[in-house]
């Protein structure tokens, strides 16, 4: 049954662990049978793990999870809980001597939103793999969403609740493309149908939007500071994909930050998507691209709509 989720694409589940006092959690997606990966990084204050694997010529051409998690460099940890659980269900790459999981990841900062001296850990990622499933997944505050804020050109009091979102769409020829995205951005959050703003930046006199583009290119002083951000996803799809394919897909994915995020990809956002393909249908890539930027871009205002 279509749900208009990430977890439509047969192989794919996904599973959220949270702190909700502390403020921060992590999400991870799994694909136990193996997954075709790419991953393209456009902002420039990135935090990921297992991303060199992934260029077209290295060995290893499937990972097995990706781990999104809040807790800046520090939320790392979270993918050694995630390889503890995988290596218990006997699930890695086979290297003659042991099973390894390919567990790759990204964080966001989320350390200004309540209690910086809490992340996410291994215990943490093993337990989000222990609640991974398909089906209907949460969204909103939950998961890597949990601290996840949005509009911080004026800093933390003039910014809004972010969270994690996730859409699919089915294509005629039975392609299913669906994406996650935990949104923790510098910019403002427009909808997709009437482009207005639904989550930013208050103006501290008014407490109405203050449109950071508009901000940025029309203030005549600097901004007090720049609280960490980060926009970190997954696009998944049932279609066949190379490995250059799949890293392709997530460049194209990026175009649905910028329909729904603005500004994006900033000096002070580590913006990174990553793409997976359960290599299961034969499919037009020109199709699946295209609506690899429609679902992220909706998952990107459903996360905010769900908090």
């Amino acid at each position: 049954m279509y749900k208009g989720q990430i977890t439509d694409i047969k192989g794919i589940e996904v599973g959220h662990a949270q702190d909700i006092g502390a403020g921060t959690g992590c999400t991870v997606i799994l694909c136990r049978q193996g997954a075709v990966a790419g991953v393209d990084v456009r902002g420039s204050a990135p935090g990921t793990r297992e991303t060199d694997l992934m260029r077209p010529g290295n060995l290893v051409d499937k990972v097995h999870a990706i781990i999104l998690a809040g807790g800046s460099a520090f939320g790392l940890a979270a993918a050694d809980g995630v390889m503890a659980f995988l290596e218990k269900e006997g699930i890695g790459f086979d290297t003659g001597a042991a099973h390894v999981p390919i567990v790759a990841g990204a964080v966001l900062f989320d350390l200004a939103y309540k209690d910086s001296k809490v992340r996410p850990d291994a215990a943490m990622g093993y337990q989000a793999c222990q609640r991974a499933k398909g089906g209907v997944i949460d969204q909103g505050s939950v998961g890597s969403g949990t601290g996840a804020t949005v509009g911080k050109v004026l800093g933390m009091e003039s910014a809004m609740k972010g969270g994690i979102g996730t859409a699919s769409i089915i294509l005629p020829d039975g392609i299913v493309v669906g994406a996650i995205v935990a949104v923790n951005a510098f910019g403002d959050i427009v909808d997709l149908t009437s482009k207005n703003i639904i989550a930013g930046a208050r103006n501290p006199q008014t407490g109405d939007f203050l449109d950071t583009c508009n901000y940025l290119m029309t203030s005549s002083h600097q901004t007090r500071d720049f609280p960490g951000n980060t926009t970190i996803g997954v696009v998944a799809t049932n279609a066949k994909l190379s490995k250059e394919q799949a890293n392709k897909l997530a460049s194209i994915s990026h175009d649905g930050l910028a329909l729904a995020i603005r500004p994006v990809h900033t000096m002070v956002d580590g913006d990174t998507m990553f793409a997976l393909s359960t290599d299961q249908v034969q499919g037009d890539m020109i199709s699946i691209g295209a609506a690899a930027v429609e679902v992220t871009a909706r998952a990107v205002v459903n996360a905010i709509k769900n908090v």
